[in-house]
């Protein structure tokens, strides 16, 4: 059964535009990993600083492997020196 991250930010405002141009960067790059199944960057309805990447992989290898990767390592941390808060990270399996 696949893994399913859902990563939740809250990034500051004044960073918003310079944030949203590293998640897009994020996005092509894994889209193209192997195991990634889906990749998705949402914005919350009701309140635009607010954010949760969806991702979906086949495995929890390819997921520590994609966390290990240089994009992942480069741009994570640039991209939490752009939060209001610390990201909050959810990772399941799926079991049915």
């Amino acid at each position: 059964m696949s893994i399913r991250v859902v990563a939740r930010d809250h990034v500051k405002p004044e960073c918003k535009e310079e944030a949203l141009k590293l998640i897009k960067e994020m996005v092509e790059i894994t889209r193209t990993e192997k195991g990634n199944i889906s990749y998705a960057f949402n914005q919350d309805l009701n309140n635009p600083e607010f954010f949760a990447m969806i991702e979906e992989w086949e495995s929890e290898e390819c997921l520590k492997t994609h966390m290990e990767s240089e994009h992942f390592k480069r741009i994570i941390p640039q991209l939490g020196a752009m939060m209001a808060e610390p990201s909050r990270l959810e990772v399941y399996k799926q079991i049915v």
